[in-house]
């Protein structure tokens, strides 16, 4: 039941995206582009999802397991430090070259256009750049 709950979830979450534009990588720039014609429209579609996440959110910091039985798994760290602002950057550099953002990037897999597969590709090469680089800190914390 949990893995369709997760796949349900997903699907809807990638709906969202498509239905949004988000997924559209010239409305993307373009609300990223604040100097010339500016689209404010995704602003919008993050302030809604962040509007509607609220509320389970809100929830499931009151409970240890979720309506499935599942356990809770919800970040505990609040400060900010040099491996957050920088992993941000890197995320935010990418999304802002590309026009794409990595959730939308797995529906437009399906499009098979060499531009989405070498961003995914990117992505994907830089999830092992960080397991690689998470295993050497955490080698170096214990040594």
């Amino acid at each position: 039941m949990l893995k369709l709950t997760a796949f349900i979830a997903g699907l809807m979450f990638g709906l969202g995206l498509l239905l949004a534009g988000m997924a559209n990588p010239g409305k993307v720039l373009a609300f990223l582009d604040v100097s010339k014609a500016w689209d404010p429209s995704l602003a919008l579609v993050m302030l809604g999802a962040i509007s509607v996440a609220a509320i389970p959110l809100n929830w499931a910091r009151r409970h240890s397991r979720s309506l499935l039985n599942a356990r809770m798994q919800l970040p505990v760290k609040s400060s900010l430090d040099v491996r957050l602002m920088g992993g941000s950057l890197v995320f935010g550099v990418g999304w802002g070259i590309a026009g794409i953002c990595p959730g939308p990037a797995v529906a437009l897999l399906l499009t098979w256009h060499w531009q989405v597969l070498i961003f995914f590709l990117a992505v994907v090469a830089g999830m092992y750049a960080f397991s690689f680089l998470e295993s050497r800190h955490a080698s170096r914390s214990e040594g």
